[in-house]
C-alpha cells in the first residue's frame, strides 16, 4: 500500500511547498504613489552596478511638470548659496570701497571736451569753482531746509532708505521714469561715482558706500560735505559759491528766503534757475518753506513772512571765452537735444566728450575771418562752417569772435537771406523733370513776369542763354522763368528734401522763392550743399563724435546713417553746373583759385542785406555768410569796407574768407575729381556773354515760352496777384539758446519798412533785383 505524503499541521503538502519556494515570485504591478519604491530600486540597481547618478532631472516617476521642478533640498541649498555669495560680495565691497574726500568729489564732477584727436582739450562746461565752509558758520535753517526738502528721514536712517529703493526699483522695472530712491548720504557719495551708479550694480555700490559713510561720519559731517560739493548751477559747486553767484553774499549771510531758493533748485539747478524758469523756481521755493513748516523747523507765520528773493544776473563761465565758447555751447546743445543728457548731467557728470572739430582746421577758420580788413564795421558778422559730406561731421565752425561778449552763434542761431544760393533748388527740380542743362531762356533785364518785375544784379542782357550759362553768371531773369515752368512748389519741396527745415522763415511756394527770400541758418545750408557734394546721400550734421563716462564706457555716438534723397545722375549734372560758377569771369571765380575741382554758388540778397558763398570739393563743404545787424536787432544793408567800399556780394568777402580757409584746411588732402556726367548728357560749355552797354535799355517783353532743347512743356498755375516774399530777420529770436549760459537779449524782428528784400512795391508790381555779379 503506497505511503501517503507527509503534510504539515495545516494539511499542506511539503513537497509542494518546497517546489513553490524554489520559484521566483512574480513582481507586483506598480501602483500610483509607488515612485519612492521605484526610486529605491533604481538606486539599489545603480549601486550594485557601480555607477553613480550625477543629475536627477528630469526626475523619474513624477508627473510631466513635477518631474522638472527642483526638490526642496535643492531650493534650500540654492538660497543659502545666493545669500553666502551676496554676503561675500557685500563684505568685499565694504572692505575695498574708499570713502572719498570732499575735494575729490568736486574734481570728479568736471566734464572735459576734446578736439577730434581725443587728446587736445577744448574746454570744460563749467569752471571749477568751489570754496568749502564749516557747517557751524551757516545759519541753522540751511541744514534744516536741506533735510526738509531732500531727506526727511536723514537723522534716523542709516544712509539708505530701503522703502525708497524698493519704490524706485518697482517704478523702474515697470517702465516708469528712472528713480534712484536716494538719501542725502547716497546723493553725497554719488557725486564721486557719478556716471557709474546709473545701473542696478552701480546703485548697489552706491548704497554700500552710503552705509559705510554713515558709520564713519557724523550726520553733521555728512551735511557739511554735501553742502560743499553739491552743484547749484551757474558753475557753482557748494553753497558758498552759490550764495555769491545767486545773491552776492557769503553763505553765512543767507536769509531764510534765499536759502529756500538755493535748496529748492538742487534737483535741476540749470533748468530751475529763476533766470531760466522763474515760475518753477517759485514753486520749488514754496515747497521748501512748506516742508520746513511740516517738519517743525519754522512756524507758518515765519513762512508767510517770506518774499521771493531777487537774484543777480547770470554770467557766462570764463571757459567759454573767445571763439571756442561757440563750439562748447553747440556741443552742449546737441547733447541736450538728443534727450540722453541734461545740462546738469554735462556740468557734473565727469564725462569725456570727443568732438568732430579738427583743431588745425578750426584755427584756419578763425584766421580766415580775422584776415578781413581792419575797417570792417563792428556790427558786421560772419558765420563759417565746414563739414565732411560723407558723414555730416563738422570740421570747423566760426560762430563769433567772443562768446562772453555775444551769446548768439552766427552758424546755428543767426539767419540771413539766402539769395541766389537757392537757385540750385530750381535747377534740381528741372533736372528731375527732364530738363537739360542746355535748355535756353531769354536773359534781358528788367523782365516783367506776370505782375512781377525781375532784374539781374548787373542789369545785363546776355541774350538767349542755356542753364549752364545762367548758373555761371547767376542770371535772375532766367531762373525766375525756369521756376515758373517747373513749379515753385516743386522748388520748395526740393529745398526741404535737400535739408532745409520746413519752417525756415520765408520759405514759400511763390515764383520768386528761387531768388532766396527765405532766411536759413548757415548750418542748414551746410547740410544742403553736403547733400550735393555727397551725390545725393544726406547726413545730419553733428559736432559730437562720442561721449565716455568716468569709467571709459562709451555712452553716446554722434554718427548717423545717410539717406539718399537725390539720384546720382541729377547730382552729377548739378555739380557740373556749379563748377562753372568758380571758373574765371564767373560770380565765384575767387574760389577757383584753390587749384583743385571746386563747385559752389554765390548768394547776395537785395540791398545787399546778406552775402554768401557755398562751395565744396568732394571731401569738404564750407559755407560762409556775411550780414549786418542794427542797434535794435534789425537787419541792415551791408556797409562797404576794405577793397569793396560800395558793394559787397557773395563773390567778394565771403568768397575771400572761403578761399583763405580752404587753402589751409585742404593742405595735404588728396585731390579728387567730381563724378563724370551721365552718358548722353549734353556737355556744352557755358558761353561767355557780351558785356551790356551802360546805356542799353531793354524794352522787350518775354515770349510766351522759352526756347528749349530737350525740356518738356509744363503748364503751371501762376499767382493772380503779386506775392511779396516773406522777409525774415537776419537774427531770429529763438528758444534754442545754449543751456549752459543765458543768451543776450534777443534781436527784434525787422518790419517790412526796415527790410531791403521788399523793394519799392506798388499795388501792381514788385521789383526783384538779387544776385552776385559784383
Amino acid at each position: 500500500m503506497p505511503k501517503k505524503p507527509d503534510r504539515g499541521s495545516n494539511g499542506q503538502d511539503f513537497d509542494a511547498v518546497i517546489a513553490s519556494s524554489s520559484k521566483k515570485p512574480e513582481p507586483k504591478k506598480a501602483h500610483k504613489g509607488s515612485g519612492a519604491k521605484a526610486r529605491t530600486k533604481e538606486s539599489v540597481a545603480l549601486k550594485e552596478s557601480g555607477k553613480r547618478k550625477r543629475w536627477n532631472y528630469p526626475r523619474k516617476g513624477l508627473g510631466p511638470i513635477h518631474r522638472w521642478l527642483p526638490s526642496w533640498r535643492f531650493m534650500i541649498a540654492s538660497i543659502f548659496a545666493v545669500v553666502a555669495v551676496g554676503l561675500g560680495v557685500f563684505a568685499t565691497l565694504y572692505a575695498t570701497l574708499k570713502v572719498p574726500e570732499a575735494s575729490e568729489i568736486a574734481v570728479a564732477q568736471r566734464t572735459t571736451v576734446y578736439y577730434s584727436d581725443g587728446e587736445t582739450v577744448m574746454g570744460t562746461f563749467a569752471d571749477y569753482d568751489r570754496e568749502a565752509v564749516a557747517l557751524d558758520t551757516l545759519p541753522d535753517f540751511v541744514p534744516h531746509a536741506l533735510v526738509a526738502s531732500e531727506d526727511q528721514s536723514f537723522y534716523t536712517n542709516n544712509g539708505i532708505d530701503v522703502r525708497g529703493i524698493a519704490r524706485a526699483l518697482v517704478n523702474n522695472v515697470t517702465g516708469g521714469a528712472q528713480q534712484g530712491g536716494s538719501t542725502l548720504t547716497q546723493q553725497y557719495v554719488e557725486r564721486f561715482y557719478l556716471g557709474t551708479t546709473t545701473g542696478y550694480a552701480g546703485k548697489v555700490k552706491e548704497a554700500i558706500l552710503a552705509l559705510k559713510v554713515d558709520r564713519q561720519q557724523s550726520k553733521d559731517e555728512i551735511l557739511e560735505n554735501y553742502l560743499n560739493t553739491i552743484y547749484f548751477g551757474r558753475g557753482a559747486y557748494g553753497i558758498e559759491i552759490a550764495s555769491q553767484k545767486y545773491f552776492g553774499v557769503s553763505a553765512s549771510d543767507l536769509t531764510l528766503s534765499q536759502t529756500a531758493l538755493l535748496i529748492g533748485v538742487i534737483p535741476a539747478p540749470s533748468a530751475w534757475d529763476p533766470a531760466v524758469d522763474p515760475d518753477q523756481a517759485q514753486v520749488r521755493w514754496t515747497r521748501v518753506l512748506r516742508n520746513m513748516v511740516s517738519e517743525g523747523y519754522i512756524t507758518q507765520d515765519e513762512a508767510d513772512a517770506q518774499t521771493f528773493p531777487d537774484t543777480l544776473d547770470t554770467t557766462v563761465a570764463s571757459s567759454y571765452a573767445g571763439t571756442t565758447g561757440y563750439l562748447l555751447s553747440t556741443v552742449e546743445s546737441e547733447l541736450v537735444d538728443s534727450g540722453d543728457f541734461t545740462a546738469d548731467d554735462l556740468s557734473t557728470g565727469g564725462y569725456k566728450i570727443i568732438t568732430t572739430i579738427d583743431k588745425d582746421k578750426q584755427q584756419a577758420a578763425v584766421d580766415a575771418v580775422n584776415n578781413l580788413p581792419d575797417d570792417r564795421p563792428d556790427n558786421n558778422y560772419v558765420g563759417l562752417v565746414s563739414v565732411d559730406p560723407k558723414t555730416g561731421a563738422i570740421y570747423a565752425m566760426y560762430g563769433g569772435a567772443d562768446y562772453l561778449e555775444r551769446q548768439r552763434n552766427a552758424v546755428t542761431q543767426d539767419r540771413a537771406q539766402g539769395g541766389s544760393t537757392f537757385k540750385p533748388f530750381a535747377l534740381v527740380s528741372a533736372l528731375e523733370q527732364g530738363y537739360s542743362l542746355d535748355t535756353t531762356y531769354a536773359s534781358y533785364s528788367p523782365m516783367k513776369i506776370d505782375d512781377i518785375e525781375v532784374q539781374n544784379f548787373d542789369g545785363s542782357n546776355r541774350g538767349n542763354i542755356n542753364l549752364l550759362t545762367a548758373t555761371k553768371f547767376s542770371v535772375n531773369t532766367v531762373f525766375v522763368q525756369l521756376n515758373q515752368d517747373v513749379g515753385p512748389a516743386n522748388t520748395q519741396e526740393v529745398a526741404i528734401r535737400a535739408g532745409l527745415p520746413e519752417n525756415t522763415p520765408g520759405l514759400d511756394a511763390t515764383t520768386t522763392n528761387v531768388l532766396g527770400s527765405a532766411s536759413p541758418h548757415p548750418i542748414d545750408m551746410a547740410k544742403v550743399y553736403a547733400t550735393y557734394a555727397n551725390q545725393g546721400v544726406q547726413h545730419d550734421t553733428y559736432i559730437v563724435n562720442s561721449v565716455q563716462s568716468t569709467d571709459g564706457t562709451a555712452v553716446y555716438t554722434g554718427a548717423n546713417e545717410g539717406e539718399r534723397v537725390f539720384s546720382e545722375d541729377v547730382m552729377a549734372q548739378l555739380t557740373y553746373a556749379l563748377e562753372g560758377v568758380t571758373e574765371s569771369g564767373a560770380t565765384g571765380e575767387t574760389a577757383g583759385e584753390l587749384g583743385r575741382p571746386v563747385a559752389g554758388k554765390t548768394g547776395t540778397s537785395s540791398g545787399p542785406w546778406s552775402a554768401w558763398f557755398c562751395g565744396y570739393i568732394p571731401q569738404m563743404v564750407t559755407i560762409v555768410d556775411m550780414y549786418q545787424i542794427g542797434e535794435n536787432g534789425e537787419e541792415e544793408v551791408l556797409s562797404g569796407f576794405g577793397d569793396h567800399p560800395y558793394a559787397i556780394g557773395g563773390g567778394s568777402f565771403p568768397a575771400d574768407v572761403w578761399l583763405d580757409y580752404m587753402k589751409s584746411a585742404t593742405a595735404g588732402m588728396d585731390v579728387e575729381d567730381f563724378p563724370d556726367l551721365p552718358a548722353g548728357t549734353a556737355t556744352s560749355e557755358p558761353t561767355s556773354a557780351p558785356s551790356p552797354t551802360a546805356t542799353e535799355e531793354v524794352t522787350q517783353t518775354p515770349s510766351a515760352s522759352p526756347s528749349q532743347t530737350t525740356a518738356p512743356t509744363i503748364e503751371t498755375t501762376e499767382p493772380t496777384e503779386p506775392v511779396e516774399p516773406t522777409t525774415p530777420a537776419t537774427v531770429e529770436p529763438t528758444t534754442d539758446e545754449p543751456t549752459s549760459a543765458p543768451s543776450s537779449s534777443p534781436a527784434t524782428e525787422p518790419t517790412d519798412a526796415t527790410n531791403g528784400q521788399n523793394s519799392q512795391r506798388s499795388s501792381s508790381t514788385t521789383t526783384h533785383k538779387s544776385d552776385d555779379n559784383t
